[in-house]
């Protein structure tokens, strides 16, 4: 029995050693333990990952006992990480496994997704695939999501990669979605000049085009990226389906106004996007900026309104206005657009009671006037209207 254990605690001295050698690019040592035959090339180790760039999971996959800020790796995928070129070539001299997926990566994902060209032109030349999936269902190309590593998708596709492989997952998403997604211009031309469908739809029947309209905003900084407004006209140049639908019957103006987006807004419409088309909640572009107007606090929603009305976008139902109110009552020249539409509206005591105390307080002459100048008017002219649902 102490015999075992002593042969125990030297493999195990043994492949503390060989983790060592590997976090500090001792390849000389490596190369004497692999030679030798002391450690398994293939060895795998537990280490911290707490960017979670060794580890890739399946939705609804769980191991409960298992930490996430740690993850399984065999001795390449830490090279890969580390970027340790020489202790990459020794492991692979030695025959180390190069699709293995110990944590549900494969080296060449990780290669793709530290944007390391070097690792991804060796990992390549010894036989990593192109076009294997992590467990979370995605190829190499899909973890290209930055311009840095623009010159891996380059390589990649080069090398034979799929520029149209969707990932194996929920979201059947394709490489040009994700740079569509990302934000990253050059990445899009690229793939569309190697042969990406341009109006290839996801699981969601989104095309590349709605989701880099709907990816325009960052939610939490509340700002549009001039990358993805780029990127939408490329994909119109494209000749991208400027009115296609997705699973919810929304286009990607639906997209644009849910954003309050004006800037893509006009773009699309310029392009011929329909102004009045409904999608499967009954909701037209023009609603959606009403729903969105009070939680978009960077956006110029005068403009957003006026655009769609100059393109013929259907008005409130008059006798609904006090809806407008109720979601514009802090942009008075949002509420100024969307009244000077009208050739006749009566006010009603729901105005009043659409806006908030201090909101009234804050623009006390504009709606003063507005009230005194549609007090008294004859009835409204009623032409090209909408209801409002009644959940705004």
């Amino acid at each position: 029995m102490g015999e075992r254990k002593t042969h125990a605690e030297i493999a195990k001295g043994m492949k503390k050693a060989f983790l060592q050698a590997l976090q500090s690019n001792d390849y000389r040592t490596l190369e004497e333990f692999l030679t030798q035959k002391q450690v398994d090339v293939d060895t795998v180790f537990e280490v911290e990952d707490e960017n979670f760039l060794l580890a890739s999971y399946r939705q609804g996959y769980w191991l409960p006992s298992y930490k996430l800020q740690h993850s399984w790796a065999t001795g390449l995928h830490l090279s890969v990480l580390y970027g340790h070129l020489e202790s990459l070539r020794v492991l692979l001299k030695h025959k180390a496994t190069i699709n293995c997926r110990p944590n549900g990566k494969a080296a060449i994902h990780i290669a793709c997704e530290a944007a390391n060209l070097d690792c991804v032109k060796i990992l390549c030349s010894h036989g990593a695939k192109t076009n294997c999936y992590s467990l979370s269902g995605m190829a190499p190309l899909h973890f290209c999501t930055t311009r840095l590593s623009m010159s891996c998708a380059q390589q990649l596709i080069w090398r034979g990669a799929d520029v149209n492989i969707r990932t194996n997952n929920q979201d059947e998403e394709t490489p040009l979605h994700t740079a569509a997604r990302c934000g990253i211009p050059e990445l899009v031309a690229f793939y569309v000049e190697h042969g990406a469908a341009v109006d290839c739809g996801n699981a969601h029947r989104e095309t590349p085009l709605a989701c880099a309209v709907y990816w325009a905003l960052n939610n939490t900084e509340q700002t549009y990226s001039a990358d993805h407004h780029l990127i939408c006209r490329m994909l119109l140049n494209y000749n991208a389906d400027i009115n296609a639908r997705d699973e919810d019957f929304k286009t990607p103006l639906h997209k644009a106004a849910w954003n309050c987006d004006y800037v893509l807004m006009e773009m699309l419409l310029q392009a011929g996007s329909e102004a009045n088309v409904m999608d499967d909640n009954g909701c037209a572009p023009l609603q959606y900026i009403l729903k969105q107007t009070g939680v978009r606090p960077g956006a110029q929603v005068d403009r957003c309104y006026q655009l769609l009305l100059n393109y013929g976008a259907a008005r409130i139902y008059p006798p609904q206005f006090h809806k407008v109110l109720q979601a514009c009552s802090s942009y008075p020249r949002a509420v100024e657009v969307i009244l000077n539409t009208y050739e006749h509206i009566k006010s009603t005591a729901k105005w009043r009671a659409a806006i908030p105390d201090d909101i009234f307080e804050l623009y006390k002459d504009f709606y003063e006037s507005l009230f005194e100048a549609c007090a008294n008017t004859i009835d409204y002219h009623v032409s090209a209207t909408f209801d409002v649902p009644g959940g705004l």
